[in-house]
């Protein structure tokens, strides 16, 4: 409730009065808040900020490719998170510790922050790790810059080179200990490497002796293209075919010399072949030719006779024997083949033999040297993989690289002078005000300042028709002689305010929650003539403006309620005062001139048919457009339609000659919105009534509506200040008003 008090007074229309009533205490507040803010500012010691950045989760240089790991380190938030933690980590607060410089750079920070007893507490730091991780801990700030990898590590200190140095070592700390770690990793795992390569190359030197000794053992030896032995076998096998061939060959030839014996071998072809025989069957020819050449001329006892006779026999000797020679070589070439055969089969037995154990001598061997092609392929991959993580080692920056290192800062980080200043300021004037509101409350006003606001409300009323129902809604007694609160709206906008219409809610809340948000949601019009009906504060309001604007006093009046926009409650107003005209038994008509937004048919339940936009159009005659509504006594003409060409033909004209034949009635409540373009649009109107929300800028905007609705043609303009918070009265004031009061007010 105090909260709520305050609000509504900070946002009530007598705020700046109330300020300027207490502007010696509002001076006095303010001023002593800046000079607080000027002493803390040369009191409170001066810092210095040094901020080194690094960036983690970086694939590593010197690897080709990212293994999954990396890929999922990279933007995982909950590796950057654990990288913080290292950092602020005991462990690396010790290797920074142990960095040069850092421990009397500490000590000297130390015993420059502390006035009493800093040599003993200061010169422990130099030991005790324990001390010097919460005094380190305590002016240091590790955080991530925004949604990046870059991590800032940032050191306080009144003295520039500390916080440099600090923030430097730090970072420097961590980074040595990324680069170690992985650096360590890749140590052992590359003696891993090492240690099985040692262990394969002694296998594969034990498996190539170990297969070159079976070799020897077995007389495994290679040839040209393949093992001694099957090059062995390969040769016999082909001299065992050239053999049985030959000897084929030579029992052919013995077989055709021994089948042609009985014939004689004259006809047989190896002897036909020869070439000796062909010779000596020449020669044969040659001395039988001459033999019977001699015959015929000779006789058979002639010596040449006898002599050819004896050389023929020779030849023909001879020829039998080269035969019989013939005929014995093929023999012996047979046997000679024969016996080659039989000798390279033994041969090729053995040899088989041997080749069979050679085989599986192989096979051993092969097996032997899967095994060790095996270890051989290993040895090359493991080499491989050793020598690029050795690389790795040698070249390693680790998954952390440094952004920057921290530069030496040149002005101070706490406190700055200009944010310390403007925050002294703003909150020195939000205390002077709410000093001033809170005195104003309280308070009793000076008397100086009362004779003021007294003198300007006496005029007000002057100019504005007092009537009982104003002292009865104040509480008061109609009869005592009252003096209201200042309106300083009335003076601003320099015309009387007629009525203060109450904001409006629904009862009974069922708690404070569903309270606190009823009052954020705007009530609507079918709501608020609802509620308005049986609320007696707005009803008294609207007996206000129904005395204000002096209906009942006389002849027929024409009254415009307008609004500056849309929102401050014209249409509820008109029609609530409608309604309570009517019940006070005055006839009347309201029209719904807002042709943009019209409204009337929704809320009351009528059909309006095609209302104003028909007279506009010509179509008809108001009279005609007229409908009754359920409420005796009351009328409305709806607008009919929404439309720009109908607002250019309404506000072309005037009301009074729009309206000059609705007679009949003793009130014409008329809805309209302000024009856009100055025209007469209100000239002749009895009454213009101004709509005016009261919110804080309720002042500003009074003048410039009042000017307009004056510019459009009316002369008797007034304010309505509509959705008004009710007052926090005090006990005097919260009796409720007799039953004969509100017969006295009519």
């Amino acid at each position: 409730m105090r909260h709520a008090s305050i609000s509504e007074t900070l946002s009530g229309l007598e705020s700046v009065g109330r300020i300027w009533r207490r502007r010696r205490l509002f001076a006095a507040v303010f001023l002593g808040a800046i000079a607080v803010a000027v002493l803390a500012l040369i009191v409170l010691p001066v810092r210095y900020l040094a901020t080194a950045s690094v960036i983690v989760a970086e694939q590593e240089p010197g690897v080709a490719n990212m293994s999954p790991a990396w890929a999922q380190k990279v933007g995982d938030p909950a590796d950057l998170e654990s990288q913080l933690l290292v950092i602020r980590s005991s462990r690396l607060m010790r290797l920074v510790m142990n960095a040069p410089g850092v421990l009397a750079a500490v000590t000297q920070e130390c015993e420059r922050g502390r006035l009493l007893g800093a040599g003993d507490s200061c010169q422990k730091l130099k030991s005790d790790s324990t001390a010097f991780i919460e005094y380190v801990d305590a002016h240091l700030s590790v955080a991530s810059a925004g949604r990046s990898r870059v991590i800032n590590i940032s050191y306080q200190s009144p003295i520039p080179e500390v916080a440099q140095t600090l923030a430097n070592a730090l970072t420097t700390a961590f980074l040595d200990d990324q680069r170690t770690e992985g650096a360590n990793s890749r140590e052992v795992a590359t003696s891993w490497l090492w240690q099985e390569l040692r262990q394969l190359d002694d296998q594969l030197r034990q498996a190539d002796e170990k297969i070159q000794k079976f070799r020897r053992a077995k007389g495994l030896m290679r040839g040209a293209n393949a093992p001694i032995t099957s090059e062995r076998l390969t040769s016999i096998g082909q001299q065992l075919s050239q053999a049985e061939a030959a000897r084929a060959e030579a029992a052919a030839r013995l077989q055709e010399i021994e089948s042609q014996q009985a014939r004689g071998l004259t006809d047989a072809p190896s002897v036909l072949s020869s070439r000796t025989i062909a010779d000596l069957k020449q020669q044969l020819t040659t001395v039988s030719a001459q033999l019977a050449s001699a015959t015929s001329a000779l006789g058979p006892k002639h010596p040449s006779i006898l002599a050819l006779t004896r050389e023929q026999s020779l030849v023909q000797q001879r020829l039998a024997d080269e035969m019989q020679n013939i005929a014995a070589s093929a023999r012996k070439a047979y046997d000679a083949n024969d016996g080659l055969v039989t000798s390279l089969k033994k041969q090729m037995e053995t040899v088989k033999a041997e080749a069979g154990s050679a085989t599986l001598d192989e096979a051993s061997i092969e097996s032997m040297v899967r095994d060790t092609e095996i270890k051989r392929q290993q040895y090359a991959e493991l080499y491989k993989k050793a020598s690029e993580l050795e690389t790795e080692r040698r070249v390693l920056q680790g998954s952390t690289r440094l952004v920057s290192l921290a530069e030496l800062p040149n002005k101070p980080f706490f406190p700055k002078k200009l944010p310390f200043l403007a925050a002294g300021g703003t909150l020195g004037l939000i205390l002077a005000i709410a000093a001033a509101l809170f005195a104003d409350r309280l308070g009793p006003r000076p008397a100086q300042q009362a004779a003021e606001p007294v003198a300007a409300e006496a005029t007000v009323r002057d100019a504005t028709p007092a009537g009982p129902a104003q002292s009865v809604r104040a509480g008061v007694d109609p009869a005592k002689p009252s003096v209201e609160r200042p309106s300083l709206l009335s003076m601003m906008a320099g015309v009387p305010i007629l009525a203060h219409l109450p904001r409006l809610r629904e009862p009974h809340q069922a708690s404070i929650v569903g309270a606190i948000l009823q009052s954020h949601l705007k009530l609507s019009v079918v709501d608020v003539l609802r509620l308005a009906a049986s609320d007696t504060g707005f009803q008294a309001a609207l007996h206000d403006l129904k005395r204000g604007l002096r209906i009942g006093a006389g002849s027929a009046q024409r009254i415009v309620l307008t609004s500056p926009g849309p929102g401050a409650g014209k249409t509820a107003t008109t029609l609530a005062l409608a309604e309570h005209l009517a019940a006070f038994g005055c006839r009347v008509l309201a029209v719904e001139c807002d042709v943009l937004d019209p409204s009337f048919e929704k809320v009351l339940g009528v059909d309006g048919g095609v209302g104003l936009l028909g007279v506009l159009a010509g179509s008809m005659r108001v009279s005609d457009a007229i409908v009754r509504t359920t409420a005796s006594n009351l009328d409305v003409l709806v607008a009919g339609g929404a439309g720009a060409g109908a607002a250019n033909l309404l506000f072309g004209g005037r009301l009074t000659e729009l309206l000059a034949d609705a007679g009949g009635y003793d009130v014409v409540l008329i809805d309209s919105p302000m024009p856009l373009n100055p025209t007469g649009y209100l000239a002749g109107v009895d009454h213009a009534v101004v709509c005016m929300k009261a919110d804080a800028s309720l002042i500003g905007k009074a003048a410039s509506a009042i000017a307009g609705v004056k510019t459009f043609g009316a002369k008797d303009v007034a304010i309505a200040v509509t959705m008004e918070e009710p007052r926090h009265t005090t006990a005097a004031e919260q009796a409720f008003a007799t039953t004969e009061a509100y017969a006295r007010a009519g």
